[in-house]
């Protein structure tokens, strides 16, 4: 605890970065993520492709991933961009499927009921099935988001700011402190992220608390 009170700015200003480069790719991986899961759904042959494909993307190592950045975008090695890339794509290649799987689970005759009071393709989709898919694709968003904070720490070992530095720091010195305070810090980020997508579900599905309610 007196390491973290002399280090408080540090380990605050390192958080935000964390904060950065984990919260920014969760949102531009879900934007890229529901036009491809719904391509999926529509299209039953590019089902297979989109969701092994983008799983695929999954498996690279990260920091091999980071390192290659800056070859394939003409980035600095220590540019944070080079992260949010990478963390975008794990981002992509978690949700596709998950998307992918939320609007199938949509029951058939709800789109049908849409159908019939003439709503066409697209309103059927921003006001029928994307709202009853929502808890799905939350359960997604929150594994991601975990896995995007852990992720993240790993680019301490290239230089990037952020929680990570304070394991690789901790190490070089043999002293255990900056360690542990990386470790909880990095929990309770990951727990605030997953509390925020919780309640953003809640606010996007009014429904469901209505329905808790009366039961």
């Amino acid at each position: 605890m007196t390491w973290f009170a002399d280090h408080v700015g540090e380990v605050l200003g390192l958080t935000a970065q964390h904060v950065y480069l984990a919260g920014l790719p969760l949102l531009i991986g879900l934007l890229i993520a529901l036009p491809l899961g719904w391509l999926a759904r529509r299209y039953r042959v590019l089902y297979a492709p989109f969701t092994v494909g983008t799983g695929l993307l999954y498996t690279i190592p990260s920091l091999a991933l980071f390192i290659l950045m800056p070859f394939i975008f003409g980035t600095r090695i220590l540019d944070p961009v080079n992260v949010l890339i990478a963390m975008t794509i794990y981002t992509v290649a978690l949700l596709v499927r998950t998307v992918a799987d939320a609007l199938g689970a949509v029951p058939d005759h709800v789109v049908q009921a849409a159908r019939a009071m003439g709503y066409r393709r697209v309103k059927r989709f921003f006001a029928v099935e994307l709202p009853l898919a929502v808890p799905v694709i939350s359960a997604g968003l929150r594994v991601a988001a975990v896995s995007n904070v852990s992720i993240v720490s790993v680019a301490a070992i290239i230089g990037v700011p952020q929680l990570g530095l304070l394991f690789t720091d901790g190490f070089q010195r043999t002293f255990y402190d900056p360690i542990i305070v990386g470790i909880v810090a990095c929990t309770v980020l990951a727990l605030v992220f997953d509390l925020v997508i919780l309640l953003a579900t809640r606010l996007l599905t009014p429904w469901q608390r209505a329905a808790g309610g009366r039961a």
